[in-house]
């Protein structure tokens, strides 16, 4: 008997789909990083601190592998990710 494959990509807070226009610490355009959201100001996408942190990075790491973002604009997305899916 055949198993089904395991999922490769992991699941992961990006997949659910979250308002982040409500979220003022990230902005959008289409002419930058493909039209991704990436932390204001910075060509980060917000997707690289969630696989970051799912992959065991702390936040510390995260902001010392990203030196534009900051921690205000970390604990925001954070925030803002916690408070959509606890509405969903």
């Amino acid at each position: 008997m055949r198993r089904p494959c395991p999922d490769p990509k992991p699941k992961h807070i990006m997949g659910t789909m979250l308002d982040w226009a409500e979220c003022g610490e990230v902005e959008r355009d289409k002419d930058k990083v493909s039209g991704a959201w990436v932390f204001r100001g910075t060509r980060v996408p917000v997707r690289a601190l969630f696989e970051n942190l799912e992959t065991g990075a702390t936040i510390d790491q995260f902001l010392a592998w990203f030196p534009g973002v900051t921690s205000n604009q970390v604990v925001a997305v954070l925030a803002h990710a916690e408070q959509s899916l606890a509405e969903v």
